[in-house]
């Protein structure tokens, strides 16, 4: 333990901090003296007791780094005074250092050690062991005040920055509370914002249905006016001597109105999803001739010359032709509409293994950059002077790239700038031509001479059409009578006795669906032909009539050639059955 001690760093033992109480406990003045000299030099406050007792007195005023103690005072020896001393808490870990005398027994140092000793000085006094010791121990007091007081401060420190967090604590718990309350606001505010969108949402969605229901019913309550104006014209015609130029300009100029009818109810199917096809095996070349068949009165008015370039081959599709060719005639009537007269117009198809391209190009207003992805929208009309004097709805563009799509196609345009023309292409898959047998051409219905006079009831509450419908009915040698109360149609069957009755659907008061109804449940029901005449021309409308009891299903205006059609089948059978 000496060893130990004497290794320290002496430097230890000069130190210029506060000096530190030493007790000196010995009942002999000489040996007291002589621990002051030896000490004195350490600059320590030395204090002196002469018994144990005085030495317990001094350590209850003061605090001592360490304790100087005779072992053999008489009274009260070291051991004992030692013993007392650390049975106090205060003092329970204050060295102490025993001085004797006179040899101690190793039974003696471990009594001392337990007591609380760390080290033993014996007599006489070698002063340099003595003070290595003392400096050793005061030092260690030192460091261990410091960090008392340094723990002292950091637990106060820590106290400080406890309570200094708990309020930075408190205040971020506030600002999370306001902002809690204010989130909580927000989104109740985005709640109801949500569910205003959503209302909103909801309403355009219902007006857009709504929209689209008043378009097709605008299309259709249309249809009769035309339907009238149209029989009007056929029975001008059927009863002329020679052809009139006006009644060729109505009947174009009514072809241009039903036209117009049909791009709003093809609107109307675009946005509610209703638009259908009916594919069937044909071929490009029989859709082209169709397209240009239809055009070809624009093309000669504007005397525009059409290049038509198709491959060798004859190319097989898996379409609907009707609305094929009535996409080629939209492109082909755009093209004449935005030229200049006598500007030239080209078709050229272009095959490849499994596609066919075919492009549309004229040299006539042109596109911006802005404007062609624009115009196929719906409603959508390019906004130059020359446009709007040409007129339009803004619908056959939107309508065709839709029914290209349909067909799993694509409809682009490409266009160097205004005035430089431009360039529509639609790209469509081909089908194999030895898959399947497909017709040549698409069949259109021609007017059929008379081959028999028949008996004809038409029913319609619009009197006009009812009226105008029996006149060219009886110009084209059938006899023909008009009734306009879906009421008395089965009293009527029974006094004109018809073989054909034309019907029309939506009439007040009772449907021609249930008028059809009830004809075929009235004796001799079953032989009557039942012809539907609506406004309404989609599949679903078809199917629907079939299934009320109607043999024909004649969209208004209905056409001439139809009309005579079925009078001179139902002619030709009872002939034939004669």
């Amino acid at each position: 333990m000496a060893a130990s001690l004497t290794s320290m760093d002496l430097a230890a033992a000069e130190s210029t901090l506060d000096p530190v109480n030493i007790l000196l406990v010995d009942d002999q003045p000489a040996r007291l003296l002589a621990y002051r000299v030896i000490l004195g030099s350490l600059n320590e406050n030395l204090v002196e007791a002469s018994s144990g007792t005085e030495a317990l007195a001094l350590l209850m005023t003061r605090e001592f780094a360490l304790i100087l103690l005779d072992v053999n005072m008489p009274d009260m020896d070291g051991f004992e005074a030692a013993s007392l001393i650390h049975q106090h808490p205060r003092f329970e870990k204050t060295p102490i250092i025993f001085v004797t005398a006179i040899n101690v027994s190793d039974m003696d140092r471990i009594r001392g050690y337990t007591l609380g000793a760390v080290d033993y000085v014996m007599v006489p006094i070698i002063p340099e062991i003595l003070r290595s010791k003392v400096t050793v121990l005061a030092e260690l007091y030192r460091k261990r005040r410091d960090l008392e007081l340094a723990n002292a401060h950091l637990a106060a420190a820590n106290e400080s920055l406890r309570i200094e967090k708990s309020r930075e604590l408190e205040v971020l718990n506030e600002s999370l509370r306001l902002a809690n309350i204010q989130l909580e606001h927000r989104n109740l505010q985005l709640q109801r914002e949500g569910a205003e969108r959503e209302r909103a949402q909801q309403r355009l969605i219902e007006q857009d249905r709504r929209k689209d229901e008043f378009l097709a019913m605008l299309a259709h309550e249309l249809r009769n006016p035309i339907a009238s104006l149209a029989n009007a014209i056929n029975v001008f015609k059927l009863g002329a001597v020679r052809i009139d130029p006006l009644h060729e300009a109505m009947q174009r100029q009514l072809g241009l109105l039903v036209r117009l009818i049909d791009d709003l109810i093809d609107a109307a199917r675009i946005s509610s999803g209703k638009l259908t096809l009916r594919k069937a095996p044909t071929t490009l070349r029989a859709i082209i001739e169709s397209a240009v068949e239809t055009v070809t009165p624009l093309l000669d008015a504007g005397t525009h010359p059409l290049d038509v370039q198709q491959p060798a081959e004859d190319i097989g599709l898996d379409a609907d032709a009707e609305r094929l060719s009535q996409v080629f005639s939209n492109l082909l009537s755009n093209a004449v509409k935005y030229s200049d007269i006598g500007s030239p117009i080209e078709i050229a198809a272009r095959a490849t293994d499994d596609s066919v391209e075919i492009s549309f190009i004229d040299h006539g207003i042109g596109l911006g950059d802005d404007q062609q992805e624009r115009i196929f929208e719906l409603f959508t009309q390019v906004d130059t002077a020359v446009e709007r004097a040409r007129g339009g709805l803004g619908i056959g563009l939107a309508l065709a790239r839709r029914i290209v799509e349909m067909h799993e196609g694509q409809l682009s345009v490409e266009s160097p700038g205004l005035g430089r023309g431009s360039c529509f292409v639609v790209r469509l898959p081909r089908t194999d031509l030895g898959e399947i047998p497909m017709p040549s051409s698409i069949p259109a219905p021609a007017i059929a001479q008379s081959g028999g006079q028949c008996r004809v009831l038409v029913v319609d509450d619009n009197q006009d059409a009812a009226d105008t419908l029996a006149m060219m009915l009886q110009l084209l040698g059938h006899q023909a009578h008009c009734i306009y109360d879906p009421r008395a149609v089965v009293d009527a069957v029974d006094a004109f006795v018809p073989d054909i009755v034309f019907l029309d659907i939506g009439m007040p008061g009772l449907s021609g669906y249930d008028v059809a109804r009830n004809l075929r449940a009235h004796p001799g029901g079953d032989s009557l032909i039942l012809v539907a005449v609506t406004g309404w021309g989609q599949p679903e409308d078809r199917r629907r009539t079939a299934e009320n009891g109607f043999d024909h299903h004649l969209v208004k205006p209905a056409d001439l050639a139809e009309i005579q059609r079925i009078c001179n089948s139902f002619a030709q059978r009872t002939h034939d059955s004669g």
